[in-house]
C-alpha cells in the first residue's frame, strides 16, 4: 500500500479563489498531457478550498515517492506550496473521507 502525503497549494496574495481555480486546471491539464504516469500518483483533492496564511489554498493527497517531482514543477509553472512534511504520512483511506474527492484516473 502507498503511502500519501498532503501537498498545500497556495494561490498568489491577493488573488480570488476563481482565478487560482483556473491557474490549477491550466496545471494539471499539463500534467496529465506530458507527465501521465505522475499524474496517476495524484490521488485525491479537497472537496473545497480554504484559507492557509491569508491566502486561498488546495490540498491534494500524492503519493510520497511522487512529492519532490510535483513540488518542482509547481514551483516552475509559479504555484507556490507549503513545505511538505515528508514524514507526515496517510494512508489510502485518510484521503477517502467526505473531505476528499478521489480523482479518476
Amino acid at each position: 500500500m502507498s503511502d500519501y502525503l498532503c501537498l498545500t497549494l497556495l494561490a498568489n496574495a491577493g488573488e480570488p479563489e476563481a482565478a487560482f481555480k483556473a491557474r490549477l486546471a491550466v496545471f494539471w491539464t499539463h500534467m496529465l498531457r506530458n507527465k501521465p504516469d505522475d499524474y496517476e500518483k495524484v490521488y485525491a483533492e479537497a472537496t473545497r478550498f480554504c484559507a492557509t496564511d491569508d491566502r486561498v489554498s488546495r490540498q491534494y493527497m500524492v503519493e510520497a515517492e511522487v512529492a519532490p517531482m510535483l513540488t518542482a514543477e509547481l514551483t516552475a509553472n509559479g504555484i507556490a506550496l507549503v513545505p511538505v512534511d515528508l514524514d507526515d504520512t496517510y494512508s489510502k483511506y485518510e484521503a477517502a473521507g467526505p473531505d476528499w474527492f478521489q480523482i479518476e484516473h
